[in-house]
């Protein structure tokens, strides 16, 4: 898929915050310069065609009762795009990277619950026929980042 401007420019406001008001939707079209269809249109084609691959909230699982942790997994080259879509068939993943490492299977849970944390990393173990490495947060630091889609020509 061939992004335009505008896609590049939703993708990158999206990044910084989502307006907390009656009509969020037509308050970001409108500083986009579009209606609120074309928003919600444009929305739905990024990720109907995978370029967005989760548009939501970031839910504080720990404040809400809840708990979450990040997860690290050992996967044979040859099985990882099959294990990577056991894994993100579960809805208390929130995002699985892969990265270039003996560790290359990256993912965040968010459950309501320590418990089922743990009910998760032994079910993913089973369905997977690995081991799974938790690794809950121990400190807390923030950090903001915004990968930003540039122009073709690197123009922002």
């Amino acid at each position: 898929m061939t992004l335009d401007t505008l896609d590049r420019q939703i993708i990158n406001t999206l990044q910084s915050g989502f307006p907390l008001c009656d009509e969020p939707y037509a308050e970001l079209a409108a500083g986009l310069g579009v209606d609120e269809q074309t928003l919600l249109q444009r929305l739905q084609r990024l990720l109907d065609e995978r370029v967005l691959t989760r548009f939501g909230p970031l839910y504080r699982a720990d404040r809400l009762g809840g708990a979450f942790s990040l997860v690290a997994m050992k996967v044979p080259e040859d099985k990882f795009e099959h294990v990577a879509e056991i894994v993100n068939r579960f809805p208390e993943v929130a995002h699985n990277y892969q990265r270039e490492h003996a560790f290359n299977m990256w993912f965040v849970l968010a459950t309501d619950s320590r418990e089922r944390v743990d009910e998760v990393n032994r079910e993913i173990e089973k369905r997977c026929g690995l081991p799974v490495y938790n690794m809950p947060k121990l400190k807390e630091y923030f950090i903001h980042l915004d990968l930003k889609v540039d122009e073709p020509d690197g123009s922002s």
